[in-house]
């Protein structure tokens, strides 16, 4: 089993469950909406933030979303990173019907999914496998001088990027830039965007 040194943050008990099952880390839950009025554990959020780092991991809906924006607002950014899972129509086995949208959240996911987020969002693995080396920094200016951002036409460039690299659809252009210097480099962009 692979250690994670981060505190990873999910929004409920079954996504926990699941990721115990793949992970050895500290893992707490935001209780779904129950995190907006907790501040208990909003203030331990921020001290394990500090001491270990936090690393978000959301399902990939409108509600996961509004969760990880909340955590981004009351912890230090310095100490938060984000592990994104795909968007992938599909029901819990334990559910009688698929979410609201339709997706399957963290609960669902395989193992190697769930491991794969982890590394893409630069988590700090403790054991043989290591971290993935940090790859050159891409800015918001890249971004506008690819197309992704600011320019007609760029949303769409975004989520058709977001597709091929099997990235949430709801993701802002932030939250992208983010995860993108987490995998990839500017050069490897520049051949992703125009290769296709």
């Amino acid at each position: 089993m692979i250690s994670v040194k981060e505190v990873i943050v999910v929004e409920g008990r079954y996504d926990c469950n699941t990721l115990r099952q793949v992970v050895d880390a500290v893992i707490v839950t935001t209780e779904g909406f129950g995190i907006f009025r907790d501040k208990e554990k909003q203030a331990m959020l921020r001290a394990l933030a500090e001491r270990r780092g936090l690393i978000l991991l959301t399902d990939p809906d409108g509600a996961g979303q509004v969760i990880r924006g909340f955590l981004r607002g009351i912890v230090d950014p310095a100490y938060v990173k984000d592990a994104y899972i795909p968007d992938l129509i599909g029901k819990e086995r334990r559910k009688t019907a698929p979410s609201k949208e339709g997706k399957l959240g963290v609960e669902g996911m395989k193992p190697e999914t769930l491991l794969r987020a982890l590394r893409m969002a630069g988590a700090t693995l403790l054991d043989a496998e290591g971290a993935l080396p940090e790859p050159a920094a891409l800015t918001k200016a890249d971004l506008y001088r690819l197309g992704l951002v600011g320019g007609d036409g760029s949303a769409e460039k975004r989520k058709t990027l977001q597709r091929r690299l099997s990235l949430p659809e709801r993701l802002s252009a932030n939250q992208l830039l983010r995860v993108l210097n987490v995998i990839t480099t500017k050069r490897e962009l520049e051949e992703m965007l125009f290769q296709s």
